[in-house]
């Protein structure tokens, strides 16, 4: 009895907030146009965690004054409590593909907070989606001003990340629809979705066109498991049917013509290309080959048919110039000039989880440890996974030693946090829920279009 008193009362120490004096000092403002926000604690530790959001696609309302500080809602108060200081900017321009204004507005806040704060002791670099690309790229071109990286959900090769959404509404406009949806050099974003949309929810209503709808989302090795909540579906036209709704919500609805307008005012043209693609190679390397031959076999349908339309479609070039500014700010190094950890759902839809695979074959693996979160959905992570992800990069800075990064060892320290630090939020239907944590390994399939 007297021991099982000690482990709860340990565990307590453990996972009670500390206790604060006052609120934590508030900045904020703007930076050549950039909003940002800091937050410095009174007892700061001397670390400060720079945080880089993801993606907001341009039709999203963000809050007015809204700047994200981390990625689970919880982890901010925790951080705060226990001496932490926190800093973000929205970037200039917040919406759409903003890693160049990104990579500027970020190291003018690191700047602004040693004058007007002080110099941190360390600094971590951490982000989610997008964001979490951008903090690896910072640390990258910034090794003196970075102790460590947390990726979150992170794109590493976002070139290859919009060769993979051109592949994916190329395939959706040459197989379910009439081919008049306009993919690059866009005049009308809105009716290009529109096309693309239709397509898919007739594909939906026959096996056929679910048939058609699982070789699409293989193309960008899709999973078929959207809930952050639910266990991943159960049968062959369920998992399909979930597949379907990442490609038309995340790549028609998110990065599809919309944002392919945005890219191409960022980049000066369009830096997408399937010249020289073989659909039928990228279909055999997928990690969803097995699930689309039983489609197309319980079907009844063609697929070296539709294959061979695929490869038959007119293809599309990329602009020189757009391809070139994608590869000077868009594409991480591998450089690793400090430890990183890299936090992931295997079944990520948004951010696939073969990114962190390319990653992996680039970055020498005494530097880099990658934690895997059994979930659906994107960036599906609570603040006790967070927490327990940055605790695993700081002990490898202060030892120069991984600490144990099992399954089980994950598990049991994020099982130590009390229940309002297992909350996961859905981004599909904004619902919350507590989760447990579900650490596990994981062996990524081979990402289909690389950058190099």
């Amino acid at each position: 009895m007297r021991l099982l008193l000690l482990v709860t009362l340990m565990t307590a120490l453990l996972t009670a907030p500390a206790a604060a004096a006052t609120e934590p000092r508030t900045y904020e403002g703007t930076i050549d146009g950039a909003r940002y926000l800091v937050k410095v604690p009174d007892d700061w530790n001397g670390t400060l965690v720079l945080f880089s959001h993801g993606y907001y696609p341009e039709r999203w309302e963000i809050p007015e004054g809204y700047v994200a500080l981390s990625t689970a809602e919880q982890t901010e108060g925790w951080l705060l409590d226990h001496g932490y200081a926190l800093a973000a900017s929205n970037f200039r321009g917040t919406y759409g593909l903003a890693v160049e204004p990104a990579l500027k507005d970020q190291i003018r806040l690191l700047d602004w907070f040693a004058d007007n704060v002080g110099e941190p002791r360390r600094t971590i670099s951490s982000g989610m989606s997008m964001g979490g690309g951008i903090a690896v790229l910072l640390a990258e071109r910034n090794p003196r001003r970075f102790d460590g990286v947390l990726a979150q959900c992170g794109e590493f090769d976002m070139q290859g990340t919009w060769n993979v959404a051109l592949d994916i509404n190329f395939a959706v406009r040459t197989l379910l629809t009439d081919g008049t949806a306009e993919l690059v050099r866009i005049q009308n974003p809105q009716a290009s979705v529109d096309a693309l949309s239709a397509g898919i929810a007739r594909a939906r209503t026959s096996e056929a066109g679910l048939a058609r709808l699982a070789l699409v989302a293989a193309l960008g090795d899709i999973p078929g498991w959207m809930s952050a909540h639910d266990p991943a579906p159960t049968g062959l036209w369920n998992t399909i049917s979930a597949q379907a709704d990442w490609v038309d919500a995340a790549y028609v609805q998110g990065v599809g013509p919309f944002g392919r307008v945005d890219l191409e005012r960022r980049a000066g043209g369009n830096p997408s290309w399937n010249t020289r693609v073989d659909y039928r190679h990228q279909l055999a390397i997928s990690g969803q080959l097995e699930t689309v031959r039983q489609a197309y076999r319980q079907a009844g349908a063609d697929l070296d048919a539709d294959l061979a339309a695929l490869n038959a479609a007119p293809r599309i070039a990329p602009d020189p110039r757009a391809v070139a500014y994608m590869y000077r700010y868009t594409v991480t190094r591998g450089t690793t000039p400090a430890p990183v950890v890299t936090l992931h759902n295997p079944a990520d839809g948004g951010a696939v989880a073969d990114q962190v695979g390319w990653y992996a074959e680039h970055t020498d693996d005494r530097q880099v440890r990658h934690l895997w979160s059994d979930r659906g959905n994107h960036c599906a992570f609570s603040a006790a996974d967070e927490i327990t992800a940055l605790r695993t990069l700081e002990q490898r800075i202060d030892t120069h030693r991984w600490p144990d990064t099992s399954p089980a060892a994950l598990n049991t320290a994020a099982n130590r946090f009390a229940p309002e630090f297992q909350v996961v939020k859905d981004i599909v239907t904004r619902e919350d829920k507590v989760m447990p944590p579900a650490f596990v390994r994981f062996a990524p399939a081979t990402f289909q279009r690389p950058s190099r």
